[in-house]
């Protein structure tokens, strides 16, 4: 019995450690899961008949991401080309011309800058949670420093930046002589997810996260001396 048991752990062990060493490494290291964060950014109108223009919010999907408690860092990096236009207000028609608008050559131009990158450059504490992160942002092919503040809690960094697009050389886009544009500031909010390895309460790896399942318990034969 004893046997099959340490064969059972040794083989989870195997299959479980490089995924859950690929989320920190000796320096503290941390990954962000893609797949659980989410960054939105939101354009404001502004101009004489704004009321008959659209705001737009636009959903950022985080490509990859790290942060190391160690050494207060964090880096992000986003695929501008899989950014999309969300408004529920407007047409089909007329978010897929909105959509190839903010991915073209008058906007983040993406044939020539496919990726949004942010390094941090400090990161302080504020209080319990909360922390006042500053670095430099690289949009549109231009990089500028920025400053937001981050509250965290179980695993889960939240927080918004404001951001200038003429900062990044990008002109806002306006209509009708300028009688419907849309503001130059932008509002991006964030919540990001820490990689973090799935465990069950008495602290054992769940199933769900070895590849094919759990390990089915094996015997060691004597004659043979290795698993069936």
């Amino acid at each position: 019995m004893t046997a099959r048991v340490s064969c059972y752990w040794a083989w989870a062990a195997a299959l479980l450690l490089p995924g859950i060493l690929g989320g920190a490494d000796k320096a503290g290291l941390r990954k962000i899961d893609s797949e659980k964060s989410v960054m939105t950014v939101h354009v404001l109108k502004s101009g004489v008949f704004s009321a008959f223009g659209h705001e737009h919010q636009i959903s950022a999907p985080i490509q990859q991401g790290k942060f190391s408690e160690s050494d207060s860092s964090v880096e992000l990096t986003l695929d501008a080309r899989k950014m999309r236009v969300e408004d529920k207000d407007v047409s089909e028609k007329d978010r897929a011309e909105i959509q190839e608008t903010m991915l073209g050559p008058k906007v983040l131009d993406t044939a020539q800058f496919p990726e949004i990158q942010f390094r941090s450059t400090a990161v302080e504490s504020t209080g319990e949670g909360k922390f006042a992160v500053k670095g430099d942002l690289t949009l549109h092919g231009q990089t500028r420093p920025i400053r937001f503040e981050v509250q965290a809690r179980n695993g889960r960094y939240q927080g918004t930046a404001e951001l200038r697009q003429k900062d990044f050389g990008i002109t806002p886009i306006t209509v009708g002589g300028g009688a419907v544009k849309v503001k130059n500031e932008l509002r991006v909010e964030f919540d990001i997810a820490e990689n973090r390895p799935r465990i069950d309460q008495r602290g054992r790896p769940r199933c769900s996260v070895i590849p094919g399942g759990c390990p089915v318990p094996v015997r060691l034969t004597r004659a043979e001396g290795f698993l069936r």
